[in-house]
């Protein structure tokens, strides 16, 4: 496992100390066609609860309506630390009612707005330094899509204050939002029992 040196010849001129890097803020993009890109998000996030940190969990896609397994773990953990003090507090935000890959429920003037309107959100919370840590899960969609604007997210990440981090899953990342990343991973996918007609799975899919 790596432990975190630099090589020498790649020590930036930042003027910062190596403790000082240590505590930069992070801006992790999970983009590419493969599965496990939530998933990775929110085994960070259960890391970041671990450290005692502030979780904020924002689902941009899936329906309000549909309860992830790991819902449930965070929704606990949250209780656990207002019961014991362990860990960190957790918040878990579904951003619109269902507005999901079929899109069924409202008009597409719907989805913008409830998609803006949780940006929006986001967006306050980062200026207020509210959590430590934030998914935005399948956040690459709404931007796809033209219902948020990429020039003024990747805006908000870059100059966003203190140490926040923040985890963004979804296909088809944005390059804007590549670009102002430091952490990028392509999930690619090799095989998937779905491509044989096999269905989703308990403790898989959901």
């Amino acid at each position: 496992m790596p432990q975190g040196k630099v090589d020498p010849a790649n020590i930036p001129d930042d003027g910062l100390t190596t403790r000082q890097r240590r505590l930069l803020p992070i801006t992790a993009v999970h983009t590419g066609p493969g599965k496990g890109k939530s998933t990775a998000a929110f085994g960070m996030a259960m890391r970041a609860w671990n450290q005692g940190m502030n979780v904020g969990v924002f689902q941009f896609v899936k329906s309000a309506k549909w309860k992830v397994g790991e819902e449930s773990v965070f929704r606990r953990l949250g209780e656990l630390h207002e019961q014991t003090g362990e860990g960190g507090p957790v918040q878990w935000h579904k951003m619109g009612e269902g507005w999901s890959w079929t899109k069924k429920q409202g008009s597409d003037e719907d989805h913008a707005r409830d998609a803006a309107d949780g940006w929006a959100e986001v967006k306050r919370r980062l200026l207020a330094e509210e959590h430590d840590f934030y998914v935005l899960d399948e956040f690459t969609y709404p931007i796809k899509w033209g219902w948020v604007d990429i020039d003024d997210v990747v805006e908000s990440l870059r100059t966003r204050p203190g140490r926040q981090h923040v985890v963004i899953t979804g296909r088809d990342a944005d390059p804007k939002l590549i670009e102002v990343a430091d952490l990028v991973t392509e999930m690619t996918k090799i095989k998937h029992p779905m491509d044989v007609g096999r269905k989703g799975q308990k403790g898989i899919e959901w």
